[in-house]
């Protein structure tokens, strides 16, 4: 029965968090939701495929497997989570009480916040990609690997301690999840992290759960709680965050 519900929450996180062509099947949304341990795993599937162009850093120029990397990231975690950074971005320039900002999150309407928050958000991973680029092969997919499953267990720590100020996405994980479920996959997480020296990977999840962190710290003070948009863009915000910590961790080392 435990199996059949891994399973489930699996299909469910990888139809929820990629692109990747998995079939879905009744429950396995209700599994995913209630299992945040399947964040990281996915992580770890998607973060070992969106590194394959790194192989090629003693192959290729830096911009061009910096450029590669870009691609198969949004190749298998897709579009959808830059939505939610549209969304914030036109939150965070917005003037108003918590209820207008809300209102901004739902409009469909594109404005100039929108577009900075996301041409900033798409420029910061390409460089974290061209600092990549720069390390060596088994370094650079590493700290890619690192960085998604790090953002993913962020991802699951607001699922577990954080609240939603109305129905919507973001309720579905909060209701679901409690801080117990959350130990788990945080020790086992951190535990592979350290084990993993001298690669910089620890830097880059802890880096990758900093960086979801910054989301969820403005919308618990702005709009009162987090919803579905602050969770996708916590993932690219943590994603970003993880990679230029792990690419600094080892030049400093």
């Amino acid at each position: 029965m435990a199996v059949r519900r891994w399973l489930r929450a699996t299909r469910g996180a990888l139809g929820f968090l990629t692109r990747l062509p998995v079939r879905h099947r009744d429950g396995d949304w209700d599994a995913f939701r209630s299992t945040p341990a399947a964040f990281p795993l996915v992580g770890l599937v998607a973060g070992t495929l969106a590194a394959v162009p790194l192989l090629a850093v003693d192959v290729l120029t830096p911009p061009v497997v910096a450029f590669g990397y870009l691609l198969a990231v949004y190749a298998v975690t897709g579009i959808h989570h830059l939505d939610g950074v549209a969304d914030l971005g036109d939150a965070l320039v917005v003037h108003g009480d918590a209820d207008r900002r809300r209102e901004v999150l739902k409009d469909t309407t594109t404005g100039v916040g929108a577009i900075l928050a996301v041409a900033i958000t798409i420029s910061g991973l390409a460089l974290g990609g061209l600092g990549l680029a720069a390390l060596p092969a088994l370094t650079a997919v590493t700290v890619a690997i690192g960085t998604e499953v790090g953002s993913k267990l962020g991802m699951a720590t607001m699922a577990c301690f954080g609240r939603a100020p109305y129905e919507g996405m973001g309720q579905q994980f909060t209701e679901a999840s409690t801080p117990g479920d959350w130990l788990v996959p945080a020790a086992l997480v951190l535990s592979a992290a350290a084990l993993a020296w001298p690669q910089p990977v620890a830097p880059a999840v802890v880096g990758g759960i900093a960086g979801v962190c910054l989301p969820w710290y403005w919308a618990t003070r702005h709009l009162g709680g987090i919803n579905g948009d602050i969770f996708g863009a916590a993932n690219e915000l943590g994603r970003i965050a993880g990679l230029h910590a792990g690419v600094i961790a080892w030049t400093l080392l």
